[in-house]
């Protein structure tokens, strides 16, 4: 970075996702660690086969809120009891698959496999990732770097910007159609202060914490599935948002494919704190 940065942005909103596919927790603050933030995707939904499941095939998982306690993460879903899952214990070790990876993983036992199946109507069953497994992001985009996961789809972290939800608003709402927010992104980190799709230029990412310096890369603009197609609060989809954001945000870095955020791997600062509003200071990326 530069003696004088020439981005100086700020976290405005951090969110954490237990489960895959569920919908996410807002937090003021989070622990950064290896795999990205604390507890972040260490829980997943699989079929019978242990393949993943998602809000792609079932989209009733945006309606899963989780809550995250001292010693639980509590899950609640329209008509059903609140599941309660202890944080610090598992059951019976086992495999499972997402993407092209097949991991070690713990089941979570009969009651939290009854639980998913009643809400999404099939057979499923909860598993949280093996902290001793290693899961690594594409080397093709990380270099030397090893940037562990759990559940995340293939990076740690994903940084959207407040100003790339606004110009797609102010796109949708010319059109005619009703804004959306932030959390259709699923973002971990949300950035104030930059221009619109600034998060994609961004070189290192230096954040000043109580513990120390935190160095954040981007290396991956995000290729977009269906899933901000669906309405976080009503589990709805409608192709209006995939469809506006076709018409500018191909991208030939990933051989024209529709991105929004960019994805970023952890060069310093494990066990660090984020924290919204700390200051994000940057200089821009050439290539």
């Amino acid at each position: 970075m530069s003696t004088s940065p020439e981005i100086h942005a700020t976290i405005a909103r951090l969110f954490v996702y237990p489960v895959k596919s569920c919908a996410g927790v807002e937090v003021q603050e989070a622990l950064l660690i290896e795999t990205g933030l604390e507890f972040d995707r260490a829980w997943m939904v699989v079929d019978t086969q242990g393949e993943f499941v998602s809000q792609r095939e079932l989209p009733r998982m945006a309606l899963i809120q989780p809550q995250l306690k001292h010693f639980e993460m509590v899950l609640r879903a329209p008509g059903m009891l609140a599941l309660h899952i202890a944080l610090d214990k598992v059951e019976q070790p086992t495999t499972v698959k997402v993407w092209n990876d097949t991991v070690k993983a713990y089941d979570m036992g009969d009651v939290a496999a009854q639980w998913f199946s009643d809400f999404l109507g099939q057979k499923l069953r909860l598993a949280r990732f093996d902290p001793e497994q290693q899961r690594l992001s594409n080397k093709k985009w990380t270099g030397d770097v090893d940037a562990q996961n759990q559940f995340a789809d293939g990076f740690p972290i994903l940084v959207v910007s407040e100003a790339s939800v606004t110009e797609l608003n102010d796109k949708l709402v010319a059109a005619g159609h009703t804004p959306v927010t932030v959390e259709r992104f699923r973002a971990n980190i949300v950035l104030a202060g930059l221009d619109a799709q600034d998060e994609d230029r961004l070189d290192v990412m230096h954040i000043s914490t109580p513990e120390g310096n935190v160095q954040l890369q981007g290396v991956k603009p995000c290729p977009r599935c269906p899933i901000p197609n669906i309405d976080p609060l009503t589990a709805v989809s409608s192709p209006i948002v995939g469809d506006m954001l076709q018409t500018y945000r191909r991208n030939a870095v990933v051989d024209g494919a529709v991105t929004f955020g960019t994805n970023a791997i952890i060069l310093k600062g494990l066990e660090h704190g984020l924290r919204v509003g700390q200051t994000v200071q940057a200089d821009y990326r050439f290539e």
